[in-house]
């Protein structure tokens, strides 16, 4: 497990979005009202990039076949094909005035 800085937190603000690679993981930070989240930059059901997604509420969703999922558990809301699983989050670590993530490599 490695600890891996993503963003100094003076930079952060509501609407602020942040794709990151690191190894296998391509994840998205985003604040929405205050708060953060770190999930799969990609949507579960066929992989499309949630980076220009639109939020409603505490759920994001997929701009290619409207899946939503909820920020704060993953979990899918509403499918409009064949069911997916949850969307993956990630803990977020507030370590030394900045945003990081653990990762298994």
């Amino acid at each position: 497990m490695n600890y891996y800085s993503l963003e100094k937190l003076i930079n952060l603000y509501d609407g602020y979005r942040k794709l990151f690679k690191i190894d296998n993981h391509n994840l998205l930070l985003l604040q929405l009202d205050g708060q953060r989240y770190l999930i799969e930059s990609r949507c579960p059901h066929r992989g499309h990039a949630l980076s220009t997604a639109d939020m409603e509420g505490d759920q994001i969703v997929c701009p290619l076949h409207g899946y939503r999922f909820d920020l704060r558990s993953g979990a899918l809301q509403h499918f409009t094909e064949e069911p997916c699983r949850s969307l993956r989050r990630y803990d977020i670590v507030d370590r030394d005035n900045e945003l990081g993530v653990v990762l298994d490599n």
